[in-house]
């Protein structure tokens, strides 16, 4: 039986003392076989999160795995839209979030109401929204994609049909630049990846002039243009793996080194440096949860992530229109 617990809404999590005793990583098993739980997290979480997940991934990893998974509980160690989403495909589950509070720079670029508007501006055109928005961005799509297909659906588009393209500028500029698609673009971007500095890059560079560049596009133009690849979470990861460098230079949030560092135990990978002096390279709202809130999560069955209806529905279509056009797509 779950056991009664206040959820604060103004933190965003169940704000409890543990037992320092507790060995969490094997309470958290315990605690997902008991209540037939899936841990889902992001390449960004933190390694913790990572070494106790069911499954690792990108967002379009992440969708599938929601999608396909029998759990009667799902555990979303992301951000508050990748949790919306596994809501959106699994509404007879439970889906659960370590942190309410964990948003997201690019999601809260485009509020529903303003881009309803931008939307109506624009009556002839098809909308395709990159993952990393709200619900009620997704209710106004026509396709979701992600870094891993965006080109891959975006070429499935007739050449005539114009293209608004939403909430990430970086992303649907270097999109427009692969396929040629002239793009009406919503001007939003991830504070992480506008964050990395050419010049501090460019410099890095010089002192290893043998480590391949592997950069996110939703970096800025100025730092794609120094990348050898251009590719999403799961594709730098996959690049790192199969290329014979020895070291490389990574243009992402830096929590994907974690998993690079483990499948290439003898290669040496550098975060690509911020502008500034901080760890800006790590998203603070990604790193919100922590394996102790992931524990109190499974314990209580709390934060839960709730949807209206009529929301989860319009929302559905451009993700199930996406999984279908995805065929292929690694």
């Amino acid at each position: 039986m779950t056991e009664l617990a206040v959820l604060d809404p103004a933190i965003g999590f169940i704000p409890e003392e543990i037992d320092p005793t507790l060995d969490l990583f094997d309470e958290i098993e315990r605690l997902k076989v008991e209540k037939n739980a899936i841990l889902l997290a992001h390449y960004y979480q933190e390694p913790d999160i990572q070494d106790i997940a069911d499954y690792i991934g990108d967002s379009l990893g992440l969708s599938r795995k929601a999608a396909e998974t029998d759990a009667d509980i799902i555990v979303f160690a992301g951000v508050h839209f990748m949790a919306e989403t596994a809501k959106i495909l699994n509404p007879s589950k439970k889906v659960l979030l370590p942190d309410l509070n964990a948003g997201c720079s690019l999601a809260d670029s485009a509020p529903g109401d303003q881009f309803e508007a931008f939307v109506k501006a624009h009556p002839d055109h098809i909308v395709v929204s990159y993952i990393n928005c709200s619900a009620a961005v997704k209710a106004l799509s026509d396709i979701i994609c992600t870094s891993s297909n965006a080109e891959h659906l975006i070429r499935q588009i007739p050449e005539d049909q114009p293209i608004i393209f939403a909430p990430d500028k970086n992303l649907g500029r270097y999109l427009s630049k692969e396929t040629g698609r002239d793009m009406v673009l919503w001007d939003g971007v991830c504070i992480v990846h506008e964050t990395f500095s050419e010049k501090k890059l460019i410099r890095l560079k010089v002192q290893h002039p043998n480590a391949p560049v592997l950069a996110h596009p939703e970096c800025e133009e100025a730092v794609l243009r120094h990348a050898d690849f251009i590719g999403s979470t799961s594709n730098i990861r996959r690049y790192a793996r199969e290329s014979e460098a020895t070291e490389f230079i990574v243009a992402t949030e830096e929590g994907i080194l974690h998993q690079m560092q483990k499948d290439n135990p003898n290669k040496t990978f550098i975060a690509a440096p911020p502008e500034s002096g901080c760890a800006c390279n790590q998203c603070p709202h990604m790193r919100l949860n922590t394996i102790e809130k992931l524990y109190l999560c499974l314990k209580h069955e709390q934060p839960e992530l709730l949807m209206d209806e009529v929301l989860r529905l319009r929302a559905l279509q451009p993700i199930e229109r996406m999984l279908e056009m995805s065929v292929g797509v690694k």
